[in-house]
């Protein structure tokens, strides 16, 4: 079995065994066993759902140590433009950005900056006809992975651009190092993540030689120290150089809205996303030019990481928007599309597969058939499985028993059928 990095992490010391975890993992990741959950790593997409739920918060996510950021001679911040939404009446970016270089950093650069360059590139590429529609986004990591270990079909669909984030890191560098003189290896750009899925990609990109970017703090870990350095700025530095096109990202719809087209649908929400996905593989949604899908519940400004109600946060976004020019920054030719692109083609993962041998994955298919059949169907999560079906795989594959369904095995022990046990409204033969 391949290893995968991984920035949602489990504490098993805080875990207490509970299910809330296993019933919203959208690609059944999670399992409770001998009284702790445990992540099926191959199947997990870093949505963070499962940190959003937790009420013991035992689900953390790995993000980089402050003092990382003195490995290097030059700090470059890079914040997410879901971070402007963490801030009440906030009409003047310029305030949060000068903080960061107060905080330490010796510059800033804008996501919002390299969102406004994608989205050029994504016109371009959209108008070129190259991709079949609807044309799916790439932006949210998230929503990818989630395609390609679910719905590994509509991967032609996928916009294949780097990420805003990729892009703002690449160009922060490239001007640090007319600036400075230094060598590209001596400048360290950190990015102000709202989720776990952007560290992740960070870490170990899926359609990336290298990433861009050097670490990753989150947003709730810089927010208080960058509040309490804001409350004492008079006069901010005049650093801001993005609009409305590239602000409008973090919060759902933002990306759509800047490519300029009628028929597109933006969907947020993981629940919501999934619902999207499978009626764009039944074909039902072929009269769209593009979809935007983020994995969180208003968008970036919805992220696991951030301090603030998504909606709030969203509106907050929609406010400062009065405050911006529409764009400031575009690509200087269609050739920088180029540069863009993806290093490496996406692939999907077969994590459903049942054996590699075709004769003994149709005989643990039956098995698994059969056994679900026999189950009580009630999806309890009892089991430390997220539905009867999985656990029917889970033993399939052997890291479950038939015990542990506690219907069977009350039967087992009594010698007769678990009606008492189910509520009535699922025993079998009531009405």
């Amino acid at each position: 079995m391949n290893e995968y990095f991984h920035s949602v992490r489990l504490d098993e010391e805080k875990c207490k065994g509970c299910i809330n975890c296993i019933k919203r993992c959208p690609t059944e990741a999670i399992r409770v066993r001998n009284g702790k959950a445990s992540i099926i790593s191959e199947r997990c997409i870093d949505c963070g759902e499962c940190i959003r739920i937790c009420p013991q918060h035992a689900k953390t996510a790995e993000t980089d140590r402050f003092n990382t950021i003195l490995d290097y001679k030059y700090k470059i911040a890079l914040p997410a433009p879901s971070l402007y939404g963490q801030f009440n009446n906030l009409d003047n970016v310029d305030y949060v950005l000068s903080a960061f270089k107060l905080m330490g950093f010796d510059d800033v650069f804008e996501v919002s900056k390299g969102a406004e360059i994608v989205s050029d590139a994504s016109r371009v590429i959209m108008n070129s006809g190259k991709i079949p529609k609807p044309v799916i986004s790439s932006a949210c990591p998230a929503v990818v992975k989630l395609i390609r270990v679910r719905f590994p079909k509509l991967i032609p669909h996928i916009l294949p651009l780097i990420a805003p984030m990729e892009e703002a890191a690449a160009l922060a560098r490239k001007e640090a190092v007319k600036k400075t003189g230094l060598k590209p290896e001596e400048i360290g750009v950190f990015f102000i993540t709202p989720c776990a899925a952007k560290i992740t990609a960070i870490k170990e990109p899926l359609i990336l030689n290298k990433s861009n970017v050097n670490g990753a703090f989150a947003i709730k870990d810089i927010y208080p120290a960058l509040f309490q350095i804001m409350d004492k700025i008079e006069n901010p530095e005049d650093l801001s150089s993005s609009g409305i096109i590239g602000v409008s990202w973090a919060s759902s719809g933002g990306e759509a809205s800047a490519l300029l087209k009628e028929h597109y649908l933006a969907a947020d929400g993981i629940e919501n996303v999934i619902n999207v996905l499978e009626q764009l593989e039944d074909e039902k949604l072929n009269d769209l030019d593009f979809i935007e899908l983020n994995a969180c519940s208003g968008g970036c400004v919805g992220g696991p990481l951030t301090v603030e109600n998504p909606y709030v946060a969203k509106a907050r976004i929609q406010r400062l928007r009065r405050y911006l020019p529409v764009s400031c920054n575009h690509m200087e030719n269609i050739e920088e599309t180029k540069k863009m692109n993806w290093d490496k083609t996406l692939e999907g993962l077969s994590v459903l597969k049942l054996a590699d041998n075709v004769v003994e994955a149709m005989t643990r298919l039956n098995d698994l058939n059969e056994l679900h059949n026999n189950l009580p169907g009630l999806d309890c999560g009892v089991c430390g499985a997220p539905s009867c079906r999985a656990l029917a795989e889970d033993i399939v594959r052997g890291n479950a028993k038939k015990s542990d369904c506690v219907f069977l095995m009350r039967e087992k022990v009594d010698g007769e059928k678990m009606d008492t046990l189910v509520p009535a409204p699922f025993r079998k033969g009531k009405k």
